[in-house]
């Protein structure tokens, strides 16, 4: 054999090509994850569509999850960001809706992966993937038998996460796929993690009107032209006076943490159990909540109405003070 001492070396990588997103399908086919070349990373069960994690370049996990979540796909899972549709809660007094289980059945339906994409950095392609985006599915068919009766209509859900280097996107596409009209609602269920709950105050919800679920009865009241800050068990459903689309934003000890914008999502959802969350058999740890704050987008006071053949689109863009 002629020995070649200036054989190439093994090329690392296909010369030209800038660093791409790294999408991954594990567990059995029952996970799908991303990373960037610049280290950011997303994890999603297909159960559910649920995503269980969500980390910055860093490894700095932004999504707070329950040690107790169950990932098997036998229950919803606490933590991360679980989906509501076609209910938000109960809705008894909704006929179409009122034999479905709480916040309805997107949560705890196998979803289908239905593919990826990606886009490079506008300022240098050296960079590589700026963003990735990961499709999933579900429509009547995949709905278990339970489902179906209780909710018997034709429809088809496409939902959107998009991980890029500032931010996380979810967005939802609702398409009635049927011959009769149904009536909907949707949300967004973000548990984001924080260090401590007596540090954090919340903008984008002054002066704004709320319904107050922890007040016995139910209440709705205007909020005060401040911040909010969270001092005990807090459920309340925001309609922010500023806008849908102004931004909500999350400070801890003053500095910027957080900022969700919505888009065709009028409802924000600010909810923390306070120390309920030991009476919450998947909440863990018991004091896990001064480490989390949800704050969630979300169409849920009154009903979105789709005709046969009509479409819906809404969505909610998290970024990160880094």
């Amino acid at each position: 054999m002629v020995d070649r001492p200036k054989k190439p070396s093994a090329l690392s990588a296909t010369p030209g090509l800038a660093p791409q997103a790294q999408v991954n399908i594990s567990h059995s086919n029952s996970r799908v994850s991303a990373v960037l070349p610049t280290g950011e990373a997303v994890e999603i069960l297909l159960y559910g569509a649920t995503i269980i994690s969500w980390k910055d370049a860093k490894g700095a996990e932004k999504l707070w999850l329950s040690e107790k979540a169950v990932l098997d796909g036998t229950k919803a899972v606490r933590g991360g960001i679980p989906l509501v549709f076609p209910v938000f809660g109960t809705a008894p007094d909704h006929a179409a809706t009122a034999s479905l289980p709480q916040h309805g059945f997107a949560r705890t339906s196998r979803w289908e992966f239905l593919g990826k994409s990606t886009s490079e950095s506008s300022e240098s392609k050296d960079d590589g993937d700026s963003s990735v985006k990961l499709d999933f599915g579900l429509s009547s068919s995949n709905l278990s038998d339970a489902s179906k009766k209780a909710w018997p209509y034709q429809f088809g859900l496409i939902y959107s996460v998009t991980l890029g280097k500032e931010g996380l996107t979810t967005s939802m596409v609702v398409r009635n796929e049927g011959e009769a009209a149904w009536e909907f609602q949707v949300l967004m269920h973000s548990y984001l993690r924080i260090e401590d709950i007596n540090d954090i105050s919340i903008t984008g919800l002054e002066s704004s009107s709320y319904t107050d679920k922890v007040t016995d009865p139910i209440s709705t009241t205007t909020s005060p032209s401040g911040p909010l800050a969270i001092t005990g068990k807090t459920d309340r459903v925001y309609t922010p006076a500023s806008g849908a689309n102004a931004p909500v934003i999350v400070s801890e000890g003053g500095k910027k943490k957080f900022t969700v914008v919505r888009d065709n999502l009028n409802e924000v959802v600010v909810w923390n159990p306070w120390v309920d969350a030991k009476s919450i058999a998947d909440f863990a740890p018991a004091e896990g909540y001064q480490n989390m704050i949800c704050v969630e987008a979300g169409a849920v006071k009154g009903w979105q109405k789709l005709e046969a053949g009509e479409t819906w689109e809404g969505g909610q863009v998290i970024s990160t003070a880094n």
